[in-house]
């Protein structure tokens, strides 16, 4: 064996140690969540016969057309106030949690589920003062409805209160096998275990990719801000160019599954490049957005570099 060939070698294992090592670390520390909304339906398709109708406008074939009616104004103020409660309830989960590839289910620290128990709590009050006002709103958004949809209102598309029309869950989910399956079926069990590592292990890549798009993104971005004029025009830097980044590094502190040590060093460089810079302190000195953008612009070729490599890494896997 060549040393070439033997230094690849001993790379593969070593990056496959890494990632059956995050897989276990993974499953001891975490455990799935689900978030659930309970919501009114703004949006209704037409009966056959009114799709008939509209059809006929256009001499067309009522099969051949799609066609629905928007039961309620979402632009109005006390609507959209409730949508952005669901809004802020999703982007918490995903804040507080890794992705899983099972659809509806993201992971989080074991220590962590019952401070987001306690959140979900406070969204579902927000949820609810939100809904008491639309409530007080409700028969002037339907007298609104009726008004423009003419003929297509129904009234029977209305539930008669929104009180019980919106609600937020979650839900706990165990990933692990039945014990009492080791039992009835140890073939079953066994299988079902291997099923749920391969799981796990696909979550890895999933945080590491997550991660390593989300920093390329935000870096870019920055890069982006500080290339000087646009059109002859300085370009807009706001606190968000800088307070996203801040907020990255602290969710990668608190969720990083460290399966990666580049992404973890790229990582600590453009930490260390922003450590204690303020926004306005980049808008003042150009020495400074100088100085930022140069270390970004290396960041971003290392870490276009990394997810160029990325496919390589998955395929990777420790001798079982």
């Amino acid at each position: 064996m060549t040393t070439a060939t033997a230094s690849t070698a001993d790379e593969a294992t070593t990056m496959a140690t890494q990632i059956s090592d995050s897989v276990e670390r993974l499953r001891h520390t975490t455990t799935a969540v689900r978030l659930s909304f309970t919501w009114l339906g703004v949006r209704k398709t037409l009966t056959p016969g009114q799709r008939e109708q509209a059809a006929g406008s256009f001499n067309a074939e009522g099969k051949f057309l799609s066609a629905g009616k928007k039961l309620i104004d979402t632009n109005h103020p006390s609507f959209r106030a409730v949508t952005k409660v669901k809004g802020e309830a999703t982007k918490y989960w995903k804040n507080q949690t890794l992705p899983y590839p099972e659809p509806g289910l993201r992971l989080i620290r074991q220590s962590d589920v019952a401070d987001f128990g306690q959140r979900i709590d406070r969204f579902k009050d927000e949820l609810s003062f939100a809904v008491v006002d639309l409530e007080e709103h409700y028969e002037e958004l339907r007298q609104a409805a009726r008004e423009r949809l003419g003929e297509l209102f129904n009234a029977s598309d209305y539930p008669v209160s929104l009180i019980d029309a919106f609600c937020i869950g979650f839900e706990v989910v165990n990933l692990d096998p039945p014990e009492y399956l080791k039992t009835l079926s140890p073939q079953v069990y066994f299988a079902e275990c291997e099923r749920v590592r391969s799981r796990f292990t696909t979550a890895v890549e999933l945080a590491e990719s997550a991660f390593s798009e989300e920093l390329a993104r935000l870096v870019d971005h920055i890069s982006n801000r500080l290339a000087g004029a646009e059109d002859g025009q300085p370009r807009v830097f706001r606190d968000s160019v800088v307070t996203n980044l801040t907020d990255f590094f602290q969710r990668f502190r608190r969720l990083n599954v460290g399966c990666n040590e580049e992404l973890d060093a790229l990582v600590d460089r453009a930490r260390n490049v922003i450590s204690g810079v303020q926004p306005q302190q980049l808008r003042d000195s150009q020495n400074l957005r100088n100085h930022v953008a140069t270390q970004m612009a290396s960041i971003q070729s290392n870490l276009d570099q990394l997810l160029v490599d990325r496919p390589r890494r998955r395929i990777q896997r420790r001798p079982r």
